[in-house]
């Protein structure tokens, strides 16, 4: 059994306050999971999910920040004017929040008051293949796999501040 850890310390989290999940190498741009994880950080649970349903649909764009050469605008933004519709990605992502909140429920967290404290995506490993070419010679291709975590945490009611 693989052991691998967070990019976020394990110092830092409260385990009867959080609820964490990652997906390991998954079949998705690191680019574009970087740029949604992005997104939704700081989120509230209920607000991020609308959010990536509505990456799927088409309706909202993931605001681009770092890969952004030759992006067209996108309508709707408030601080970034480039964007695009990561589909693949936010479906993963939403499937790995959902997993997040199973775990939250799990530990008995309140549902309503649960936050993305945590939403970091990064490289995994390189997948080698061969792609054809002229004269029964082939080149290497590379899949780069990607990893993502999710870190939820229970916002501080009122009275508790």
């Amino acid at each position: 059994m693989p052991k691998w850890g967070y990019s976020i310390l394990e110092e830092s989290l409260d385990p009867e306050k959080t609820a964490k999940a990652s997906g390991r190498e998954l079949k998705v741009s690191h680019k574009a999971a970087r740029e949604v994880c992005k997104a939704i950080k700081g989120m509230d649970l209920s607000q991020s999910k609308q959010f990536l349903k509505d990456v799927v649909a088409k309706k909202k764009p993931v605001p681009y920040t770092r890969f952004t050469k030759k992006l067209g605008h996108k309508g709707g933004m408030q601080k970034r004017f480039v964007g695009r519709y990561p589909t693949k990605t936010a479906e993963k992502i939403l499937r790995l929040i959902q997993a997040a909140q199973a775990n939250a429920e799990n530990k008995g967290l309140d549902v309503d008051r649960l936050r993305i404290m945590h939403a970091a995506a990064y490289p995994g490993i390189k997948l080698k293949r061969y792609a054809p070419r002229a004269h029964g010679r082939a080149s290497p291709k590379y899949d780069t796999t990607t990893h993502v975590e999710i870190v939820l945490d229970e916002k501080p009611t009122q009275g508790e501040q």
